[in-house]
């Protein structure tokens, strides 16, 4: 599994953020993004489809449990690839360009 840096430093933003509103909430906004990382790399097609991404590009998504977030991913041969960790609300598709052509 590879992450994009961009969604590297999401995460970190992310994480910071709940850990500013309420302490520990940081760690578990960090374990609900762990525990969906662990089944997508078992269970890669449980992601659902994309909507509205081509489907020759294998897009997936996860949604978090607890938190308004979810793990786009692409589902490659020789490996899975994290996209961004993306707010539900917040900037709308802006992982888009991270796809490949």
């Amino acid at each position: 599994m590879r992450t994009e840096p961009e969604a590297d430093e999401e995460l970190l933003e992310a994480a910071r953020w709940y850990e500013q509103r309420r302490r520990g909430l940081g760690l578990d906004f960090l374990a609900a993004i762990g525990a969906a990382v662990e089944l997508i790399q078992r269970y890669p097609a449980g992601g659902s489809r994309v909507p509205g991404v081509k489907d020759e590009v294998p897009a997936r998504r996860l949604v978090l449990r607890g938190f308004p977030y979810a793990v786009v991913f692409l589902e490659l041969e020789a490996e899975i690839r994290v996209l961004a960790f993306a707010h539900h609300r917040r900037r709308p598709g802006y992982w888009r360009e991270r796809l490949p052509p």
